[in-house]
């Protein structure tokens, strides 16, 4: 019976002691551009692994790090090349850049993972990668089908040492499955619900070190297998993270734990939203806003570019130089890294700091889209002028699935001055237009019809010599001044800064948008300036309001006013046929003011002056909608928002505020709607009683102490959609993608009169998120944003012998089955609301 006992009590201890066994992910994260002293870094991890047979690491590092790394330390090196497939070693994070993902495109996020695993793999061709792990909060909504399409099997939605940008929300256990908006799912850990931001500290959540208070915490909230983690900074010259102090912790690598430890599935689906990564940058500053600019611009261009080369290709047989594209998504790439967005002061090398990097690389992937585009257009010549030719050409390019008609302008060549002409499509049937003086040249404006992915030629016929135009702008002194076409009435109060006293939208039931009672003005600007210790407003005094065009086919005004004395221009633009109103804006500041909540003293503090957007200067938009909600744009994702409000102002409490390409404000109980569009990532504000706003200036010390100071003009773009019915039904996502790829514009003296499609995807809702050349092959990406997952009709304007579905490693899928009829290619295509298909055309 004692010996019963005895055995009864050790098997007890036994039971006890594996219930409290503890788990941690050590690992290292950074690289050439981050932190990674090459000279002995990579022999400093080797060593270490070699004295700590029990250590385990993930290797989260910037993949160029291994070019210089093969260059300057080649021994280390080599002795790297046998311990990265060994059991302690695990590539966690491949991108090439480390994105933060949430705040670029859905397109650059793929590419991050495309360009970053090839590099991998072209030193360490056996490294594979199954789990998805970073030090940073480098999350957004549409990863798990990213992930699974690259192959993945698991996630980790933690990053408990870094979390000076933001963190995860707090949600579940041991396991969750993360589902994606499409409905993919991905096994995860995730920032346990018991696993709290750590007190007395802007930067971690309690797992960075396991001590007993988490894993106490763990074990009361029945989590049987708690794991916690920190990935070092490279730069930091430890071994093994909890040192001698291992709270009766195992090194593990995430593979292992969710394979061999874990308990390997769960029933717990964690449907999570975008408003569940919690996300703060220095949104409004200068020097934030000038990067987000820059990469927008970037990120435009480089899928046009690849777009227009397709396009060419078909025609003409065109090719770019391979090195060419890759390097241009090389330095847009780069301009994607976390440290771009969130330590753009620091220095980065010899020459300057990030900021200095990112228009340098931004300006290089401009140069080369710019020149692929140039000479894919180039490549439609149809030979030279013929002298005395009394014709020309304008070809109009859509790189957008879905047929466009819309107002286009091109500069025509001097020979158009002083003459009269006419302009037929391509079915020979005349085409209204309008000109304009420019300079010593003449602007051509006129509607133009594009089929979907694909082109319209228009004919300019020279009938006379004998008539001159000429423009000139036009100065208004009234107190008020309406600007009006056929789809909008807009009255301007120029006695408070051009305001807009009235919006109304004709085809929307004359519903008047602009909110008439209230404390704010639609289009005011409004910000605390806080050296006067009060808010300043637009309104304050007087505006000038000059007619810049006044066209059939364009309305566009000039308003000058002034804010805290500092001038400011607003540009408006109404286009004949288009639900978007435009505005350009432009503050010339003075000098460096204080612009935000307080000025703030101590960087360190939870308390920030930098978090709540409505002390910052803010273009507003109060409007006559009932009880709106709002949806949200997300990489690959549209957020329905629900939130209360956008307001915080510490670091523990950070609420998703970010506005991608746009967001929409719709009634819950009524019809009506207001989209926002914006040139640049950045953050809105909107709460009860408080108008949606988009931030516009932050100005004073940040993140990490530097002063974010004024240095330039504030010059941001952004536009409006008033409308009916829900993002979708009023294909918003749509008038977005118009925004972004705008119809392009090429002269030709020879030309052939036609238009050709490519790709109509037949108002199925989708979106051609990518077409490029690789290999002598068109890859196709198409992404299903605002259709329903039923089957759809897709027609490719060329016979094609074969279409293969791939995934995002270019491995097969299925061969789809098609139909050549007339020189056009049919097959059906079926995926779920936010789902991604890419197909090879052969």
């Amino acid at each position: 019976m004692k010996k019963l006992s005895i055995i009864l009590m050790i098997i007890l201890w036994a039971v006890q002691t594996l219930a409290q066994q503890a788990y941690f992910v050590d690992g290292y994260h950074g690289g050439i551009y981050g932190h990674y002293p090459i000279e002995w870094k990579t022999q400093f991890i080797v060593d270490q692994l070699a004295q700590h047979p029990d250590w385990r690491i993930g290797i989260e590092m910037e993949p160029e790090t291994w070019d210089t790394v093969q260059v300057r330390t080649p021994e280390a090196y080599r002795m790297f090349e046998t311990v990265a497939v060994s059991k302690q070693v695990e590539f966690t994070n491949p991108t090439y850049a480390q994105p933060y993902c949430y705040n670029i495109s859905g397109e650059s996020i793929i590419r991050q993972f495309q360009y970053g695993i090839a590099k991998i793999n072209t030193h360490f061709p056996k490294v594979d990668f199954l789990t998805y792990s970073v030090e940073e909060p480098c999350f957004t909504s549409c990863l798990p089908q990213i992930l699974k399409l690259f192959g993945y099997k698991y996630a980790v939605i933690k990053c408990p040492n870094t979390c000076w940008g933001g963190y995860s929300g707090a949600y579940g256990g041991e396991l969750v499955n993360w589902v994606g908006p499409d409905g993919t799912s991905i096994l995860a850990v995730p920032r346990y619900a018991c696993e709290g931001l750590e007190e007395n500290s802007t930067w971690q959540t309690t797992a960075w070190g396991n001590s007993e208070v988490y894993l106490k915490a763990c074990r009361d909230a029945g989590i049987k297998h708690p794991v916690g983690m920190c990935f070092q900074d490279a730069g930091w010259k430890y071994g093994p993270w909890l040192g001698e102090n291992k709270s009766n912790s195992i090194y593990v690598r995430w593979r292992d734990y969710f394979e061999n430890i874990s308990t390997g599935k769960t029933d717990d689906d964690w449907h999570l939203s975008q408003e569940d990564v919690h996300v703060n940058l220095m949104w409004g500053s200068q020097v934030m806003q000038r990067i987000a600019q820059e990469v927008r611009t970037s990120e435009n261009k480089i899928v046009m570019a690849e777009k227009m080369s397709v396009m060419a290709h078909l025609m003409n047989g065109y090719s770019y130089a391979q090195t060419d594209m890759d390097e241009a998504w090389r330095t847009l790439m780069l301009a994607q890294h976390h440290d771009s967005w969130i330590v753009p002061y620091n220095r980065l090398n010899k020459q300057g700091t990030w900021a200095d990097a990112i228009k340098r690389w931004t300006d290089q992937t401009n140069s080369i889209a710019d020149g692929i585009v140039e000479a894919s257009m180039r490549s439609f010549d149809k030979g030279s002028a013929v002298v005395g030719n009394q014709q020309g050409y304008v070809r109009v390019y859509n790189t957008l699935g879905s047929e466009r008609v819309e107002v286009v302008d091109i500069l025509l060549p001097r020979e158009y001055v002083d003459a009269e002409w006419e302009i037929y499509d391509w079915k020979q049937k005349k085409v209204g237009y309008s000109i304009e003086k420019e300079g010593e040249n003449i602007r051509l404006f006129f509607e133009a019809k594009v089929p979907p992915f694909g082109y319209s030629t228009y004919c300019i016929k020279r009938r006379k010599i004998g008539r001159k135009v000429d423009s000139e702008n036009r100065k208004v002194n009234e107190r008020e001044y309406v600007v009006e076409n056929e789809l909008y009435k807009i009255v301007f109060d120029l006695s408070k800064g051009g305001t807009i006293k009235s919006l109304i939208a004709k085809q929307e039931g004359n519903k008047e948008f602009a909110k008439q009672t209230g404390e704010y003005a639609l289009g005011e600007l409004r910000g605390h300036f806080f050296e006067e210790g009060k808010f300043r407003s637009s309104t304050e005094t007087p505006a000038k309001l000059t007619v810049l065009r006044d066209n059939v086919y364009e309305k566009k005004v000039k308003i000058e006013g002034e804010i805290a004395s500092h001038p400011f221009t607003q540009i408006v633009t109404l286009t004949q046929g288009d639900k978007r109103i435009d505005f350009e804006l432009t503050v010339d500041w003075k000098g460096n003011v204080g612009i935000g909540e307080y000025k703030e003293k101590n960087w360190r503090d939870n308390r920030r002056a930098y978090c709540d957007d409505r002390y910052k200067l803010s273009v507003l938009f109060p409007v006559e909608l009932a009880s709106p909600r709002i949806y949200k744009d997300a990489p690959f994702d549209v957020c329905e928002s629900k939130l209360e409000d956008t307001f915080f102002n510490s670091w523990d409490q950070i609420k998703h505020n970010i506005i991608l390409h746009w967001v929409d404000l719709v009634e819950q109980k009524g019809d009506y709607a207001l989209a926002l569009l914006s040139n640049h990532t950045t953050s809105y504000s909107y709460g009860k009683d408080y108008p949606l706003g988009l931030t516009a200036q932050y100005s004073g010390q940040g993140l990490w102490g530097p002063d974010y100071k004024i240095t330039a003009p504030l010059k941001m773009k952004y536009a409006i959609i008033p409308h009916r019915g829900k993002w979708d039904e009023a294909s918003i996502a749509t008038n977005s993608d118009q925004w972004n790829e705008p119809l392009l514009c090429s002269y030709h003296s020879l030309a052939e009169l036609e238009s050709k499609s490519f790709v109509d995807l037949q108002n199925t809702g989708y979106q051609v998120s990518s077409a490029q050349l690789r290999d002598g092959k068109i890859v196709l990406r198409l992404f299903n944003v605002e259709g329903e997952n039923t089957q759809c009709k897709v027609t490719l304007g060329m016979p094609l012998s074969s279409v293969e579905e791939v995934d995002l490693n270019g491995k097969s899928i299925e061969r789809k089955k098609i139909e050549v009829r007339s020189g056009r290619t049919e097959m059906l295509v079926s995926m779920p609301r936010f789902g991604l298909k890419t197909f090879v055309l052969n």
